[in-house]
């Protein structure tokens, strides 16, 4: 609806202005040098789980705005772009809309940092894996306890932008069905059990899957195999399904012989900046010939991030074909 036309932009932007005046001389803001910057609304993208919290914490800071440029629309456009934007302004100013909004923008506020850590091009495993469970501990704190201070911060946006707020006492009506066919749950049991807590419970779910017990060890072993840190937490456990019985034991000989190597002869080994840079090396001193299987540990590091991103962007693109049509 904005994107579209550039003088909707700069409606955006005047209204965003606007409203950053206004909470400069309430106090609600502080001014200094980079505070207050224009905002933009970044598009979700399909494979990237930190571009859906810029959205969500964008749409909720500009809220304000959008909703200005909306009506303007709803007033002045022409008759079709006129209802899409009526359609659009009151979807915006429905409760269960806005507490989506916070609630999700909550939730991948507590993943953003693992996202950024696994995207990164030289990446820190041990300190992303432990961001993995720094994040479990997150979640499960605000199924615990965030339930009460999110319903605060969705009321307190509601009475600010004059939105209507339900009566959690009351029977929950089904959206599209008639009001006279309510659900046999209350409006708080929907959102409290049906959404907040299933939601977190699959976002919890979703980092054991991705991160169980055999590709957790196998990360943190592998991070191991770089000198840059001694060796420090080395502790010859490696079970990965490539490697046979045999291999193992051959295997096990050729760390300890590696560790020596690259910790206390070849100084070549000495300035390394993560998994990256030691299979390079590895390639260049050609001793990726010398300890193969080390070198496979060291491949299948490098190949677990690439293969998951790879997954992901396959299920984005079933979208194309994997329609309700199709279904």
């Amino acid at each position: 609806m904005v994107g579209a036309s550039f003088k909707r932009r700069d409606e955006l932007r005047e209204a965003q202005a606007d409203e950053i005046e206004e909470a400069l001389r309430k106090g609600e803001l502080e001014s200094g040098k980079g505070l207050n910057q224009e905002l933009g609304l970044a598009r979700a993208g399909d494979t990237r789980w930190g571009s859906h919290y810029k959205s969500f914490n964008n749409f909720i800071l500009m809220f304000g705005p959008i909703i200005d440029v909306l009506d303007a629309i709803a007033v002045n456009a022409r008759f079709e772009e006129k209802c899409r934007a009526k359609g659009y302004l009151r979807t915006c100013l429905a409760f269960e809309v806005v507490f989506m909004l916070h609630f999700m923008r909550n939730v991948l506020a507590i993943t953003n940092d693992l996202n950024a850590a696994y995207q990164k091009k030289e990446q820190d495993i041990a300190n992303a894996m432990l961001l993995v469970g720094v994040a479990k501990d997150r979640l499960q704190r605000l199924r615990d306890k965030g339930w009460n201070s999110l319903i605060d911060e969705v009321s307190e946006f509601c009475i600010k932008y004059d939105i209507s707020i339900p009566k959690f006492d009351e029977f929950y009506v089904i959206s599209g069905r008639s009001r006279r066919r309510v659900a046999e749950y209350t409006v708080l049991h929907h959102y409290q059990v049906y959404v907040f807590y299933q939601i977190i419970d699959w976002q919890r779910q979703e980092l054991n899957n991705r991160f169980d017990e055999v590709t957790t060890d196998l990360l943190l072993g592998v991070s191991c195999l770089n000198p840059i840190d001694s060796f420090s937490h080395f502790d010859n456990e490696f079970h990965p399904d490539d490697f046979d019985k045999y291999s193992m034991v051959d295997l096990r000989f050729q760390l300890e012989n590696y560790i020596v190597d690259v910790r206390d002869h070849d100084k070549r080994f000495s300035n390394l900046k993560g998994l990256c840079n030691l299979s390079k090396i590895l390639v260049e001193t050609k001793k990726h010939g010398t300890y193969p299987l080390v070198f496979r540990l060291v491949k299948f590091a490098l190949l677990l991030p690439v293969a998951t991103a790879t997954v992901e962007r396959v299920f984005s693109a079933m979208k194309l074909i994997k329609t309700d049509l199709r279904n």
